[in-house]
């Protein structure tokens, strides 16, 4: 027992340590193609469970990047057109609309060991003016294009054991994958009358990046009280490899939340999710308009609906934005779904 929370208590010190030196860094280096990445809706999967069971969950998020930014700032397209990037002009991007349905199936073993699949299928449509514009009209020759594409995004595999405490709180590790599933050579259709014809979507903005990461995390779950639990979670992602001469860049998410228990028929939450990025390289890659820090907060609540199937909603809104270079942003973004418990 003494040893179990002595082990609690370290984890939290050092989640904290991780977090306040992730936000230390935050004028270092975002541009998360989706804001809602950060929000986690596996709550109840990480709770410690002692009979094994099959989860299904569908979750569907809207993002809508509209709102050009540079540093901490927004900017004007005019003001963005006039950006210098690698010795080239800025490109200014209209928006990037993002829907994105998620099939998950997590699967609890025993006390200790579970898995969780990750099966996302994006639609996403994006405008932009290129380069050579003034921040409203396209100019010749500036590479701009329209695009409208639904695919199946990358797939992410992950593991999770908890088998270091007991009952009283519930540490956790998480390892696993992300897999090239989504596809990275999709085009767009320019509407540069000097160059018609189709034109590659940015590797960005395409479903998949091309790459195999590794995803590696810890996670902690207690409760303050009979009517108040909460929860802690940080994980890091990264490219094994380079596809095309293009590696996204690193990804430290720490996530925080506490949820009321007493309501019975909708538990009310909220969370504060972290997110860190670095600049993507390669040449086939933005290595200056990439990469950047936000801080959301996202409140939400879970409505059990029957004894096997319950219902949650978020939405999430940026307290912080540190974008490189120039980029849009989204004002808010929202997330739906429903679990199927076996």
């Amino acid at each position: 027992m003494l040893y179990s929370r002595a082990i609690c208590k370290i984890f939290l010190i050092a989640a904290a340590l991780a977090l306040i030196g992730m936000m230390g860094a935050a004028d270092m280096v975002e541009a998360c193609s989706c804001g809602s990445c950060t929000l986690n809706t596996d709550w109840d999967n990480l709770l410690l469970s002692s009979t094994s069971g099959l989860k299904l969950d569908l979750r569907y998020d809207y993002l809508n990047q509209n709102q050009l930014r540079s540093g901490s700032s927004a900017i004007s397209p005019s003001a963005a057109s006039q950006i210098m990037n690698n010795g080239n002009p800025q490109e200014v991007e209209k928006y990037t609309k993002n829907n994105t349905l998620t099939l998950g199936a997590d699967y609890t073993f025993n006390h200790d060991w579970g898995i969780n699949v990750q099966i996302p299928y994006i639609n996403r449509s994006h405008s932009t003016l290129g380069m050579m514009s003034d921040g409203y009209t396209p100019g010749d020759g500036g590479g701009q294009y329209g695009s409208n594409t639904s695919n199946i995004g990358d797939i992410k595999l992950l593991g999770r054991y908890q088998g270091f405490t007991t009952e009283e709180c519930s540490l956790g590790v998480l390892f696993g994958i992300k897999l090239p599933t989504g596809r990275y050579t999709l085009t767009g259709t320019s509407t540069d009358d000097t160059a018609p014809g189709p034109v590659p979507i940015d590797r960005g903005l395409q479903p998949g990046t091309g790459t195999t990461d590794i995803i590696l995390g810890l996670y902690y779950t207690n409760n303050i009280s009979q009517s108040l639990d909460y929860f802690a979670q940080i994980t890091y992602q990264a490219a094994f490899n380079a596809k095309d001469q293009y590696r996204p860049g690193n990804a430290f998410n720490a996530n925080l939340g506490l949820r009321y228990m007493d309501f019975h028929v909708v538990y009310p939450q909220v969370q504060f999710n972290f997110r860190y990025v670095s600049h993507d390289t390669g040449l086939n890659s933005d290595t200056v308009s990439t990469g950047g820090t936000t801080l959301y907060i996202s409140p939400g609540v879970s409505v059990p609906i029957g004894q096997d199937i319950s219902a949650y909603s978020f939405v999430q809104f940026p307290l912080y934005q540190y974008v490189n270079g120039v980029q849009l942003a989204p004002r808010y973004s929202m997330s739906f779904g429903m679990r199927y418990t076996f």
